[in-house]
């Protein structure tokens, strides 16, 4: 009984709910540290597989696909930010019936939805890496996607049930269990691949022989670790579950009508991802992997950054609409901005300049091919960062119309510009390209359309003069990063993470010194709190 007591008193003090700020830094240094075992999961799989077996990890790659692509059209981000503001709308009306109406309502909608969808592809999964995600693969490696590729088709159904749990969590504030869900998708992974691939037996009866296979056996039992993670934040919550669709609930209702748009800007969105993952799977044994070992490498800084912030910042947005309070959301919305932009900058410098040490982070002694594809990904890293606040400020509107219009006219473009890269010969690398110029194109848009509605001029003569000077800040950091990069460049003999590992973060320290000295003489506001921070720390003592 004691026992029971201490754990409902430990998931109710993690369950406290957070200020934006402590739930920011939260959110960041979970995606740290969920993007640092996703670097050792790589480097595992990258040195058990990928110069030995690179047609299976192609194939591994490819199973992903189409199990990712219908959790992300089904549900991921199009049900946070769908349902997150129609819920609280409920309950700063003082409606918490209708709330957890909802709550249930979507819970058991998407549950059912997403374990059609994973049958579907367990049954359809021959011809849609033969024809679809995989045409590029050998036989063997085709075979060998389809097996894993129904395994993993599991994860759409259990994701969707987290991420309705987990948007309720976010929506009053409570972020720990949402934080912590994610790293322990990647240790269910890890142990794929450091047990699973060795294979299972029970009472000696061997239920599996082992091999590659193993990791994606660990992909789904890290989705079912990510779901009890999260189901453990329900608690003190109230949650009043109910195990029907509430079909009269306006709220659902309400969800259900804004849903279909952000679904199908998440679903075009990762349209792009098909067809990146179609054209690498044709450019030779080994260039599908190292195009998604880039594309996973960017999108780490993304989430770090822009997803992480304007995750933190989002109810309060919501909050400050529903209120009627528009000159309060317009700030919030410009310190979001700025906050994402003043530190996704030097981020995408420092990592275009040291990419050849990011990549040896998941491989030793690097790889040429995939630090050139990183490379092209760079101004997508700052681009896409951007993305997150800016969509979100329409969806604190309750508009996912905007946000999928102007996807439909970005990713029509990447993928059309993919196309022409790829027949001209212009390898992964041209992948890369197109996606930055199509993301850089989507925030112009974004930006100008919702400058545009606001009421106050949002987007305001002073915001552009503090971008204008971070822009002057981050040009002092690329000239810091490319002198130190060829002060301490990338050697042969470098083939190991003990010794990349060192030079990387004497890079990065200098470059950012350079960055925080240069915005604080130009009196950025941003980095007040950095500086404040250091004399707290350098004249502890002295006071």
């Amino acid at each position: 009984m004691k026992k029971k007591l201490k754990f409902k008193s430990v998931v109710a003090l993690a369950n406290s709910k957070l200020s934006i700020k402590s739930a920011a830094i939260l959110l960041a240094s979970s995606t740290l540290v969920s993007s640092l075992l996703g670097i050792f999961r790589d480097r595992l799989l990258n040195s058990y597989y990928l110069k030995t077996y690179p047609t299976g990890i192609d194939a591994y790659t490819a199973a992903f696909t189409i199990p990712d692509f219908m959790f992300f059209i089904l549900t991921s981000g199009a049900l946070a930010v769908s349902f997150i503001p129609v819920f609280n709308e409920r309950l700063m009306k003082g409606n918490k019936k209708s709330a957890w109406e909802l709550s249930s309502s979507m819970l058991n909608f998407l549950a059912l939805i997403t374990l059609v969808a994973s049958v579907l592809i367990m049954v359809f999964a021959e011809p849609l890496v033969r024809y679809v995600v995989g045409p590029g693969l050998d036989e063997s490696g085709t075979i060998l996607a389809i097996n894993m590729m129904r395994v993993i088709a599991l994860n759409p159904f259990l994701f969707s049930i987290s991420t309705v749990i987990s948007s309720i969590q976010q929506a009053l504030g409570r972020f720990v269990f949402y934080a912590l869900a994610p790293a322990l998708y990647n240790v269910g992974i890890l142990i794929g691949i450091t047990v699973f691939t060795n294979g299972i037996s029970i009472f000696g009866i061997q239920l599996f022989e082992g091999g590659i296979m193993g990791v994606a056996i660990g992909v789904a039992f890290g989705a079912v670790l990510q779901l009890l993670t999260s189901l453990v934040g329900l608690f003190g919550l109230g949650f009043d579950y109910r195990f029907k669709i509430n079909w009269k609930n306006q709220g659902f209702r309400g969800v259900l009508r804004l849903l279909p748009a952000r679904s199908l800007d998440q679903g075009i969105d990762y349209i792009n991802t098909i067809v990146s993952t179609n054209l690498s799977s044709r450019m030779g044994a080994g260039a599908l992997r190292s195009f998604q070992q880039a594309s996973a490498l960017h999108q780490m800084p993304v989430s770090l950054i822009g997803v992480a912030i304007s995750t933190a910042f989002f109810p309060q947005l919501t909050e400050e609409l529903g209120e009627g309070k528009e000159e309060e959301f317009e700030a919030t919305f410009r310190v979001a901005l700025r906050m994402i932009v003043w530190i996704a900058l030097p981020i995408s410098i420092v990592a275009f300049f040291a990419r050849g040490y990011v990549v040896s982070f998941i491989m030793n002694g690097g790889d040429a091919l995939i630090a050139s594809i990183l490379g092209s990904f760079i101004v997508a890293i700052f681009a896409q960062s951007v993305f997150h606040i800016a969509s979100r400020g329409f969806y604190a509107y309750q508009d996912t119309r905007t946000p999928l219009f102007v996807s439909i006219f970005a990713i029509g473009s990447t993928i059309a510009l993919s196309a022409l890269f790829y027949k001209l010969g212009f390898g992964p690398d041209g992948l890369g390209w197109a996606q930055s110029i199509g993301a850089v194109a989507e925030i112009f848009v974004l930006l100008f359309i919702l400058n545009h509605r606001s009421k106050n001029k949002l987007l305001n003569k002073t915001f552009w003069e503090t971008i204008r000077k971070m822009f002057f800040c981050g040009a002092v950091t690329a000239c810091v990063a490319y002198s130190m990069t060829k002060f301490f460049p990338l050697m042969s003999t470098d083939d190991s993470i003990f010794t990349t590992f060192p030079k990387f973060c004497l890079i990065t320290l200098v470059s950012f010194i350079a960055y925080i000295l240069a915005s604080y003489f130009l009196n950025l506001d941003e980095v007040a709190p950095v500086v404040e921070k250091f004399k707290k720390i350098v004249f502890r003592n002295t006071e």
